[in-house]
C-alpha cells in the first residue's frame, strides 16, 4: 500500500512538472516575439532619444551663442549635458524593460560611491574644470604654459575632464583640468600685446654705438613691430665673450611668432653687413715662455 502511493506521489510530481514544461513551450513563441518587439522598441527608442540630445546639445550651444557666453562654457555646458541626458535615456530604457527605477537608483548610489572613492582623479578633473569656467584664468583662445612641466600652446577646448592645447607645430596636448587648476598658469594673452626680449651678443671690439644703431634700425622697419610703444635696445651683460645686448619691442598677441622670427633673422644680416661679429664662446691661452 505505502509502495502504491509512493508511486502515485511521483506520478503527480512528474506529471505537474511535464505539465509546467509544455506550457513553457507553448508560451515561449509569444513569449520571444514580446521580447523581441521590446528590444526593438527599445532600439528605436535609444535611437530617437540620441537624435533628441543632439537636437536639443544643438539648441543649447545656439543660445549660448547668441548671448556671447564664453566658449569654454559653451564646450563644458555641451559636455555635462551630454553625460546627463545620456545617463537618464539608458535609465529610462532600463525601466522600460521591468526593472524597478528605485532599485536601479539604489544601485546607481552603491556605484557612484565605488566609482567616486576609486575615480578621485576624475572627480578632481571635474571639479577643477568647475574652478577654470568660474574664476576663469584662461579662455578659449589664449595661449598659457601650465606650471608642472610647461607644457604650453593655444586652448582650443576646455571640456569636462580635459583641457585641449595645440602648440604652435600644430601638437595637440590634452591636460587635466585637476593639475591646471592646482599649478601655476602663465598665460600670455591676458593682455592684447607681448614683448620680446632678444637677447644678441656682440664683440667686445666692435663699435657699440654703431650696434646699437643697427639694431634700432631694424626694429624701425620691422612694420609688425608696435612703433608707439617702447622699443630700445640696451647693454644687458657684460659677458665673458660678448656684450650682449637686448633688443626689446612689441607685438600684437596674434603677431608675435612671425614679428619674433623676423626681427631675429634682421638683426642677423643687419649685423653682417655692417661687419659686427656676433662671437661664440672662446678661450684665450697665453703661454708665458719665461716662466718655463
Amino acid at each position: 500500500m505505502l509502495l502504491q502511493q509512493g508511486g502515485d506521489i511521483i506520478t503527480d510530481e512528474m506529471g505537474v512538472k511535464l505539465g509546467v514544461l509544455q506550457r513553457f513551450l507553448q508560451e515561449l513563441p509569444e513569449k520571444a516575439v514580446n521580447l523581441g518587439i521590446r528590444v526593438v522598441l527599445a532600439a528605436l527608442f535609444l535611437a530617437f532619444g540620441l537624435w533628441l540630445i543632439r537636437l536639443l546639445r544643438r539648441i543649447v550651444r545656439k543660445s549660448l551663442e547668441r548671448t556671447n557666453a564664453d566658449k569654454g562654457v559653451s564646450q563644458f555646458l555641451d559636455s555635462l549635458l551630454k553625460m546627463g541626458l545620456t545617463a537618464l535615456l539608458l535609465l529610462m530604457i532600463a525601466v522600460s524593460f521591468g526593472i524597478d527605477a528605485a532599485s536601479v537608483m539604489a544601485l546607481l548610489g552603491s556605484v557612484g560611491v565605488a566609482f567616486a572613492l576609486a575615480l578621485q582623479g576624475s572627480l578632481s578633473n571635474c571639479a577643477g574644470g568647475v574652478l577654470i569656467l568660474l574664476l576663469k584664468p584662461f579662455v578659449v583662445g589664449d595661449y598659457i604654459i601650465e606650471g608642472n612641466k610647461g607644457q604650453e600652446g593655444t586652448v582650443t577646448e576646455i571640456q569636462l575632464f580635459y583641457t585641449k592645447l595645440r602648440t604652435f607645430d600644430d601638437v595637440v596636448i590634452v591636460l587635466p583640468n585637476g593639475s591646471l587648476a592646482n599649478n601655476n598658469i602663465t598665460n600670455y594673452s591676458a593682455i592684447p600685446t607681448r614683448r620680446l626680449d632678444a637677447n644678441i651678443g656682440v664683440s667686445y671690439l666692435a663699435d657699440l654705438k654703431k650696434a646699437k644703431e643697427t639694431l634700432c634700425g631694424v626694429l624701425e622697419r620691422e612694420e609688425r613691430v608696435l612703433q608707439d610703444m617702447g622699443k630700445k635696445v640696451f647693454v644687458k651683460e657684460l659677458a665673458d665673450s660678448a656684450v650682449v645686448l637686448c633688443v626689446q619691442c612689441y607685438f600684437l598677441n596674434e603677431d608675435y611668432w612671425d614679428g619674433r622670427a623676423a626681427v631675429l633673422e634682421a638683426c642677423k644680416l643687419a649685423l653682417d653687413a655692417n661687419g659686427i661679429e656676433i662671437p661664440y664662446p672662446q678661450l684665450d691661452v697665453h703661454v708665458d715662455r719665461d716662466g718655463q
